[in-house]
């Protein structure tokens, strides 16, 4: 056998090769490890490692008398790692990685191998250690990650890399391939619980024979032979069910982690070990029966569990679904091709048939038809759409075809921005959550203290019990149902609330409203419905109406507000053009128009800048009737008064109504003037009114409300009044589907609909009410069934079946709110 020789620091132009693999060294990796005193050269981290473990396991004669170089860097790096390098690639990350700012990324990934909530616990607290990582949240219910990180100092695949060596699996969201791992990761539970529930019926009956046969003096006849046969039903049991909890409690070794399976698998083997020795020596006592049934009652509990976390997770699953795999695009021929929605740009256009999903976000350029869009907004009757009308990816075109014209595709479109926003509000934790996720993190430390010290007081006071007790404290003990309490319940809610039409974007949001005891409303556009129509128009100097209004539709073309948009559908024919636009939100807009400078807004906004002001006693009879009033002027004063009317929301007086018998404080805060307002509020029963308010004015009245302890619930549209949504303790955007990703609410109501917000209040009770009992029946569980375990009054698979039961109890109680109350 030749040896090979050494290869050493190359110092010449030549490239090095790797002493350990043979492949050439990049230009200035700094890889290399000391063998027999010399610094030899390594390609890559993977060849570094190997080699130094070589080295330091005092095996350092391999490298002289190896006759070929060692398999090379790549084939020691796991496949996964290898393709997880792929995921760095700006054009692959484009379908599910969105950036926020210039270095910040967000990607959406799905985590594979996680049984109980102590897994998440572990991935969100590894990569959270990670330098980059700005946060990651973890959602149990449907084992999906929100990653955020700075890609100046981490790549994604440094996160998937940092996954993998906890010993799971992360790769991005893709709902087809998610669907996929669900169905398998059933299927294989199921076959793991059929076969312990087979192996541990016959068990029972041997063991049954046995207690039998101790109490009419025949069990030491075939004592013996039903042992080995006891014995050779359980090793599939443990070689094949019991897998997963062997699995998950040496991956939580190796890291020094005891999580939950960790007692789990404890109570298993030394009930298992116990019952061997007696096989084999006949003296003591056999647990076959235990350990079978306890394999079988923890697996029955995850089974049931896992469909019921599917249940609760359906909400966003269906709305994953709903994007359509293929479209059928036009092409400059006249033609059509059938492409993959994934492959769909902006300005393609695309032919949608009677039936078939939108696929993206766009406006319709031919065709007139209805299409549903309750999916997305909750509301269930189809929307008229036609030529020049917005649509949104994932409704269903009802009636008759539609050329659409895409605008925003993939990440960019409403229905991803609905789906991150659900997932935020899903995966972050509410105050409750986090409080259960401190406790639980210790809570499997002290079960091991506990069973070790009950283990020592029962071998001294009854060595024949002191087994069974032990497995028994080991198994009972359960925070799995103490993690799973608000999580669950939480994904429930937010899931059966957008079906509703209202989308919960912040975990806090339904704890918060729950407990809210001020509700302030925005008027034009929140209680009222928005669609403001020009009343009347009042000239005030030498131009004529239709003047004053073109001069005020050039303005107000540059606004997205109701009162804008009402007087641009006023203005009969051409608008001129206007520069250097300025809006003042809240008060008003001022531009050039043919070098002269206009202002339009409130009279208080247009006094400032104008010389002169409008007459009061006319603005008294011009806002009699409740009306608003705006005022067009140049810089020698007012041009015009334009009054316009709204009507209020038919649910408006219900909601507040609602309100106010449940003991909550209405108030109305309103930049209109003191007639609108009053009206407002006399005709809904509100009876605290502020107007005339600038949104730094009502930013201060909030402020003021919560240095009072007051917890204020802020209902605006989510544009105009950001800045006080953003102070409010929990806050409600009004909008439609077209304005999420615009709106930074913690709710928003996708349908203009103020009952849905009465759903959500409902709702948020509920929750609240819901993540109590459970965090309450986890305690209470283990309060009650640790001591008894202790005290020997529970058998080892009563054990499990209370374990089991305990999780289940939490997860059906939170299925109740899948059910959204009406």
């Amino acid at each position: 056998m030749s040896a090979t020789p050494a290869a050493t620091e190359n110092t010449g132009s030549a490239p090095a090769t790797c002493f350990h693999c043979g492949l050439p060294v990049p230009t200035g990796a700094g890889f290399g490890v000391t063998v027999d005193g010399v610094r030899q050269p390594m390609c890559c981290r993977g060849c570094e490692a190997v080699a130094q473990a070589i080295v330091d396991g005092g095996l350092a004669d391999y490298y002289r008398h190896r006759t070929a170089a060692a398999p090379t860097g790549r084939e020691l790096v796991p496949a996964f790692l290898r393709e997880a390098a792929v995921y760095d690639h700006p054009a692959v990350q484009k379908s599910f990685v969105r950036a926020e700012g210039e270095h910040v990324r967000e990607a959406a990934l799905i985590l594979e191998g996680i049984t109980c909530a102590a897994c998440v616990w572990l991935n969100e607290r590894h990569l959270a250690s990670l330098p980059g990582v700005v946060s990651v949240h973890v959602n149990y219910a449907t084992h999906r990650m929100r990653v955020r990180w700075d890609e100046r100092q981490l790549k994604l695949s440094d996160i998937l890399a940092a996954v993998t060596r906890i010993g799971y699996l992360a790769h991005p969201y893709d709902p087809g391939r998610s669907q996929q791992l669900l169905e398998q990761e059933r299927k294989t539970m199921l076959r793991r619980l059929g076969l312990a529930g087979v192996m541990a019926a016959q068990v029972m009956v041997l063991a049954e024979a046995l207690y039998l046969g101790s109490d009419t003096g025949a069990e030491s006849e075939f004592a013996g032979f039903f042992y080995w046969v006891s014995l050779l039903l359980t090793l599939p049991v443990l070689a094949y069910s019991a897998t997963p909890f062997f699995k998950g409690a040496w991956n939580d070794l190796k890291h020094f982690r005891a999580g939950m399976d960790v007692p789990v698998v404890l109570g298993i083997l030394g009930a298992f070990v116990a019952s061997l020795w007696t096989t084999v020596t006949h003296e003591g006592t056999v647990y076959y029966d235990s350990v079978t049934m306890f394999v079988f009652f923890l697996l029955g509990g995850r089974y049931f569990e896992l469909r019921a976390r599917t249940r609760a997770a359906e909400a966003a699953e269906s709305l994953v679904r709903a994007v359509p795999a293929t479209a059928t695009r036009l092409i400059a021929d006249g033609g059509e091709e059938t492409v993959a929605v994934a492959e769909l740009a902006p300005g393609d256009t695309v032919l949608v048939r009677p039936g078939e999903t939108i696929p993206a976000d766009g406006t319709v350029i031919a065709g007139r038809s209805s299409v549903d869009e309750s999916l997305l907004t909750g509301e269930s009757l189809p929307v008229n759409k036609q030529s020049g009308v917005h649509v949104v990816g994932g409704s269903i075109n009802v009636e008759s075809p539609l050329t659409v014209r895409l605008a925003q595709v993939g990440a960019d479109t409403v229905l991803a921005a609905i789906l991150r926003l659900l997932d935020r509000a899903q995966t972050e934790k509410p105050h409750l959550a986090l409080l259960a996720d401190r406790a639980a993190a210790w809570f499997t430390g002290a079960v091991l203290i506990v069973a070790a010290l009950t283990a020592l007081y029962w071998w001294w006071h009854n060595p024949v019990l002191w087994l069974p007790i032990t497995v028994a404290v080991l198994v009972i003990t359960c925070p799995c149902a103490l993690s799973l309490a608000t999580p669950t319940a939480l994904t429930a809610a937010t899931g059966a609330l957008t079906r509703a039409g209202l989308l919960v974007t912040r975990g806090h949001a339904l704890e918060t409203l729950a407990r809210a005891t001020h509700f302030v409303f925005d008027k034009t556009g929140t209680l009222t419905e928005g669609k403001l129509r020009l009343l009347e128009t009042r000239t005030l100097a030498g131009l004529s109406a239709d003047e004053c209004l073109r001069l005020a539709g050039a303005l107000e073309r540059h606004s997205e507000h109701p009162v804008a948009r009402a007087l641009r559908a006023a203005v009969m024919g051409p608008l001129p053009g206007a520069a250097e636009v300025r809006n003042i939100p809240g008060a008003g807009l001022q531009g050039v128009i043919d070098g002269e400078v206009y202002y339009i807004g409130t009279p208080a906004f247009v006094r400032e800048r104008a010389h002169g002001a409008v007459d009061e006693k006319l603005l008294a009879s011009l806002r009699a009737a409740g009306g608003t009033v705006v005022v067009l002027a140049n810089r020698k004063g007012p041009l015009a008064a334009f009054v316009l009317g709204d009507t209020l929301r038919p649910e408006a007086r219900a909601l507040v109504d609602t309100l106010k018998a449940r003991g909550r404080h209405v108030l109305l805060l309103t930049g209109d003037h003191e007639q609108a307002a009053r009206r407002v509020g006399k005709e809904l029963g509100i009876d605290d009114i502020a107007w005339e308010l600038s949104p730094a004015d009502k930013l201060a009245r909030v402020s003021a409300l919560q240095e009072r302890g007051a917890v204020v619930a802020m209902v605006g549209d989510g544009v105009n009044d950001a800045p006080v949504l953003a102070r409010a303790s929990v806050s409600i955007a009004i909008g439609g589907a077209a304005d999420v990703a615009a709106a930074s609410a913690d709710m928003i109501l996708l349908a203009p609909r103020l009952d849905a917000l009465r759903t959500g209040l409902d709702a948020a009770g509920r929750t609240l009410s819901v993540v109590r009992q459970n965090l309450a029946w986890a305690v209470a569980y283990n309060f009650i069934a640790v001591p008894a375990a202790v005290l020997g009054y529970v058998t080892p698979w009563l054990a499990a079946l209370g374990m089991s039961l305990s999780s289940l109890l939490v997860v059906a109680n939170s299925l109740r709110l899948l059910k959204a109350p009406r």
